[in-house]
């Protein structure tokens, strides 16, 4: 079951993208003391995810931040390669922090994981993007259709923080 506002994120390790390479990094570090907007994506590359998911916030970034947001997180499960060279593909790299959720685990932990083996992509994201302040999640956006980034997007999100 996927999280819900009033949540605390669990506890768990992430690879972090950064200019210098991947660095490991705890989910209370990522998210404690701070507020957070995150998105999830099934897949870096993909076609939803790169033409309408990314873009949004990419383009969003400034304004989103305005809001009293102190990071936006991207989380795939994909490697901390792949991540790398997406983030650095879409011109994100340094605007957009990139989590590599390499074997799903956060995904688990916070009930976001599908398994889309008959698309031939195996365990994945939902895709959705929540408001996480100081721990706690306090929005969640879950895509309902297959393909849309709209409940999930970044215009959404900007409402939400209005």
């Amino acid at each position: 079951m996927p999280i819900e506002a009033g949540a605390k994120i669990p506890s768990a390790t992430v690879t972090k993208i950064t200019v210098d390479g991947p660095e490991e990094i705890t989910t209370d570090d990522l998210f404690g003391g701070r507020k957070v907007v995150v998105f999830g994506v099934p897949g870096a590359f993909t076609p939803t995810c790169s033409l309408n998911h990314l873009p949004g916030f990419i383009e969003n970034r400034d304004t989103i931040l305005a809001k009293s947001v102190d990071e936006i997180v991207c989380v795939s499960v994909n490697d901390h390669h792949v991540m790398k060279a997406w983030a650095e593909t879409t011109g994100a790299l340094g605007k957009i922090t990139f989590v590599a959720d390499w074997d799903a685990a956060f995904s688990k932990a916070i009930g976001m994981e599908v398994d889309i083996s008959a698309g031939k992509l195996g365990l994945r994201s939902l895709r959705y993007s929540m408001i996480v302040d100081d721990g706690t999640v306090t929005v969640v956006n879950l895509e309902e259709k297959r393909g849309e980034a709209t409940n999930s997007g970044a215009a959404a999100m900007l409402e939400q923080l209005a």
